[in-house]
């Protein structure tokens, strides 16, 4: 469980970071938005006005988003054992190790390199349901199930 609980806080932290970065674009835009003065050439302030927007728009979808994954992480019972794949499952396999929570990439805890993927990824799809022994085949390699927990 301590695993488990090692790669939990690992996931928010890149979580909340994330979170950091995308509200801190945003007041940035924000603030070169209204710091663009119009100039002679007023196409030039509209689109730079136009480019902060979009700026904000796509940084508050980043964060929405990430908010979101928070909630799906927020949700997993790091105490919980199980020996299928659901969020919150550690998974080893021949070739890679998993922790189904949310999309946070490679972890390293003790040394051990561990995806953090979501269900809801290609390999995610892959392993939902799975349990020890079984196998799966992704990007043409065939991965066994070492062990669910």
């Amino acid at each position: 469980m301590l695993l488990k609980q090692s790669l939990h806080t690992l996931c928010q932290s890149y979580l909340d970071k994330n979170i950091r970065n995308a509200e801190a674009a945003i007041a940035d835009a924000r603030e070169a938005a209204q710091n663009e003065t119009k100039s002679s050439a007023g196409d030039k302030y509209e689109t730079a006005r136009e480019m902060m927007q979009q700026e904000i728009d796509l940084n508050t979808t980043r964060l929405q988003q990430l908010k979101q994954q928070q909630d799906v992480l927020a949700r997993i019972d790091v105490d919980a054992d199980t020996d299928v794949v659901v969020p919150g499952s550690i998974v080893l396999t021949t070739q890679s190790n998993y922790y189904i929570a949310v999309g946070a990439g490679k972890l390293i805890v003790d040394g051990i390199i561990y995806y953090a993927i979501s269900l809801q990824s290609p390999i995610g799809q892959q392993l939902k349901g799975k349990k020890t022994g079984d196998v799966f085949t992704t990007n043409q390699q065939t991965h066994a199930i070492i062990q669910v927990s």
